[in-house]
């Protein structure tokens, strides 16, 4: 037995999770115990936890070669799985790879074989193709979000991945939406299909503001100066719109990342690295937001449209209200129209001439040109600030370790100091650049 294998519970202490929800433990005894297991429960309940640890006690350690696959339908969901796996601190290998990405990067992961692959099913399929890696030591195969992956047009590239599978005893497929077709080419036999509504404990808040054309951005500015500068997700139906509203949001100094489909995969993982650590505590985004990517707790959502469709109006909502904590969902509506049926209950707003936006940025980012595969941990890291940089334990934001780089939050206002104070400082005999990220 490898020894750096983790045991369940050394993980959960690692993660600093006492005990598990309903949802977890069902998860877990129904994979460790059926061949396929269908999980359907709301954005934010902690599916992935759910699924990955029965998973990780199936490998086997002692086999250098791909034993699980998790399909996946954007990019930023096979990031985050792939953080979970090295937060969990496992002693298995696991590699994201995925569209966007240079193929030399794939190669690089793929050469020292990672037991999990994580991917988006186009890529994941090139790779097979390309025959980059074996799939006869595959056993388990998890589709996540696997109805947002048929929806995004995957279909062709799943069915050739599952086909091109012959060893699996495992299918795990998941999702937050519960009218959900189950896809017959998974072959499917007698699957437990565990369903959970969301928690009870959190309430959702529905409030309205009625405009017109001309007001919109105005009465958009007086629901952000309600939100008293919590955390929060305005959602646009399209890029076009995401633009014009960050054009307004600048023009009012009001500071937000952006985030959609159109955007460089560099661009779109550090608009979400700025949420995450505080620097930005507005992100305005497409509905490739509502599910699927890590964002912190946050205190409202805002609809400046209206999505097309009750399901992605519940999965945005979803994204606030999660499991035990209160929530609010903002909708800005044409006056002239009237609210679709399944919006409900709601309360409406006015207009008051006296709310203003309040902004004051507690935190900024700063990029360090060195990561994991320096040797680098988050524990040099902060040492760095800490000794060299005078920064009180308080005063050190989240930390975000990558393959090749880091990011770090540290007090505005010290922003400017620490990079001319800490540039050019070698960590584990490494010199390193550390510059604000614009």
């Amino acid at each position: 037995m490898n020894n750096s294998i983790k045991s369940h519970q050394q993980i959960l202490d690692k993660l600093g999770i006492v005990s598990l929800n309903d949802m977890q433990l069902q998860a877990h005894d129904a994979i460790t115990n059926h061949r396929d297991t269908v999980i359907i429960s709301p954005t934010g309940t902690g599916k992935t936890l759910a699924f990955l640890l029965p998973v990780i006690e199936l490998l086997n350690p002692e086999l250098t070669e791909v034993q699980a696959l998790i399909l996946v339908p954007s990019r930023e969901l096979a990031i985050q799985i792939e953080q979970v796996i090295r937060e969990m601190g496992t002693g298995y290998k696991a590699n994201a790879i995925y569209g966007g990405r240079a193929g030399a990067k794939d190669k690089e992961d793929l050469q020292h074989t990672p037991t999990i692959l994580v991917g988006t099913p186009g890529r994941i399929a090139d790779h097979l193709r390309r025959e980059s890696f074996d799939p006869s030591f595959i056993k388990t195969l998890i589709l996540d979000e696997f109805d947002k992956s048929l929806e995004t047009g995957f279909e062709k590239e799943m069915k050739e991945i599952v086909g091109s599978l012959p060893h699996v005893t495992r299918n795990i497929l998941t999702s937050a939406t519960f009218k959900v077709k189950i896809p017959e080419f998974v072959g499917l036999e007698n699957p437990q299909v565990l369903k959970f509504e969301k928690e009870t404990g959190s309430v959702l808040q529905i409030k309205t503001m009625a405009s017109d054309s001309k007001n919109r951005f105005i009465n958009l500015e007086q629901i952000i100066a309600r939100t008293s500068n919590g955390n929060g997700i305005i959602f646009c139906n399209f890029k076009d719109s995401i633009e014009e509203v960050s054009e307004f949001l600048k023009s009012r100094n009001i500071s937000h990342s952006v985030f959609y489909g159109g955007l460089e995969q560099r661009d779109r993982e550090r608009a979400l690295i700025k949420f995450r650590n505080g620097t930005h505590q507005l992100l305005l985004a497409t509905d490739l937001a509502a599910r699927g990517i890590d964002v912190p707790e946050l205190d409202f959502i805002i609809h400046y449209e209206l999505p097309f469709h009750k399901e992605e109006f519940t999965h945005r909502n979803g994204r606030t209200a999660r499991m035990h904590a209160n929530g609010t969902a903002y909708i800005l509506h044409n006056k002239k129209h009237k609210l679709p049926d399944y919006i409900g209950e709601s309360t409406p707003l006015e207009y008051a001439e006296r709310l203003k936006v309040t902004h004051h940025q507690k935190w900024e980012t700063l990029f360090i040109s060195g990561g994991r595969k320096d040797k680098i941990s988050k524990g040099d890291i902060a040492g760095l600030f800490f000794k060299q940089g005078n920064l009180g334990k308080e005063e050190l934001g989240e930390i975000e370790l990558k393959q090749d780089c880091a990011f770090v939050a540290v007090p505005f206002e010290k922003a400017y100091d620490l990079t001319q104070q800490l540039n050019n400082s070698k960590i584990k005999k490494r010199k390193v650049r550390i510059y604000r990220l614009e």
